[in-house]
């Protein structure tokens, strides 16, 4: 299992439009075979501050997902509502 933690520092006034794409994004990536786990989370110390965490079957999935039309469309338009770049990180499971 692969985990990949993405962090958005969001521009304060783009909140909320924030949140629809990625309520979408996350909609439809859970729903993908390969998913096992797909949310978004904020910061208890910065409102500005998402991430999203997705779990994932394998590097196939992520293959896959990484293709999929609505993450080539819906993360570019995530990353212009950000002060700043994203931050990925991909973990593998220890225990």
């Amino acid at each position: 299992m692969i985990k990949i933690v993405a962090k958005m520092p969001v521009k304060a006034d783009q909140v909320e439009p924030f949140k629809t794409i990625a309520k979408e994004l996350v909609e439809k990536s859970a729903a993908e075979e390969g998913n096992i786990s797909y949310s978004l989370n904020v910061s208890q110390a910065d409102p500005n501050c998402f991430a999203i965490v997705d779990f994932w079957k394998d590097q196939a999935a992520i293959d896959f997902h990484n293709a999929t039309e609505h993450f080539t469309t819906l993360l570019p338009k995530l990353a212009e509502l950000c002060d700043g770049e994203i931050g990925i990180d991909l973990f593998d499971l220890v225990f």
